[in-house]
């Protein structure tokens, strides 16, 4: 497995580098998994594929991603990137499956914290909410029943990318101002590691990564 190292870029920017390396995956045949950590600046939200904008009603930096799914706000978190043919990865064809392998690399690196997560149950999404974390689908990565690590997926010519958000902490404040919601059911990195920074979280993450390669 490839790993691309933590870098802090604009949405635009980070949006524009995955897409790159998918491309260029496929333009070069690679039968490797590309593995990428990566923050954001300024804040900024990703849209899904296909979702309005309308809901937008403060002055923030926005862009859409190639995935699907609803809105995340990138601001005090670790967002991960893994790019692999789908033929590598067991039984891949199965969108939840595949989900369920990659997701499973950071539950297996919570585990090396002292920290077990499970996947969250399916329900019934409603469509009330523009806000991805306060969804909850069988492929989400939770902490006793709260949402930490929500994910979205993209399949073009073979491969995919599959792209999604650690949690390290949150405005609670700003998040319910731009998304009208009641922030609930969703957990961080910060209240379940209160001693560790977010820098050392990158760097044991990125040791537990290079591990597995």
């Amino acid at each position: 497995m490839k790993f691309v190292d933590y870098e802090i870029h604009t949405g635009k920017e980070n949006m524009q580098i995955d897409s790159d390396l998918l491309n260029n995956a496929i333009s070069s045949k690679s039968e490797e998994a590309i593995f990428r950590l990566y923050g954001w600046s300024p804040k900024c939200v990703s849209l899904g594929r296909n979702q309005k904008d309308d809901f937008i009603n403060c002055k923030i930096d926005y862009v859409r991603r190639l995935t699907g799914g609803r809105a995340l706000l990138h601001d005090d978190e670790i967002t991960y990137s893994y790019i692999s043919p789908i033929s590598i990865i067991p039984d891949g064809e199965s969108i939840i499956s595949s989900y369920k392998y990659i997701s499973g690399i950071l539950i297996d690196f919570f585990k090396t914290l002292g920290v077990l997560l499970e996947f969250g149950e399916n329900k019934k999404i409603s469509t009330h909410y523009d806000y991805c974390m306060l969804l909850s689908t069988g492929a989400d990565v939770c902490y006793k029943g709260k949402k930490i690590i929500g994910s979205a997926q993209f399949r073009k010519n073979g491969y995919l990318l599959q792209h999604g958000s650690i949690l390290f902490g949150y405005d609670k404040e700003f998040l319910e101002k731009l998304f009208k919601e009641d922030v609930k059911g969703i957990t961080t990195v910060k209240e379940i590691l209160p001693n560790i920074t977010k820098e050392e979280f990158i760097l044991k993450l990125k040791k537990y990564i290079l591990s597995q390669t």
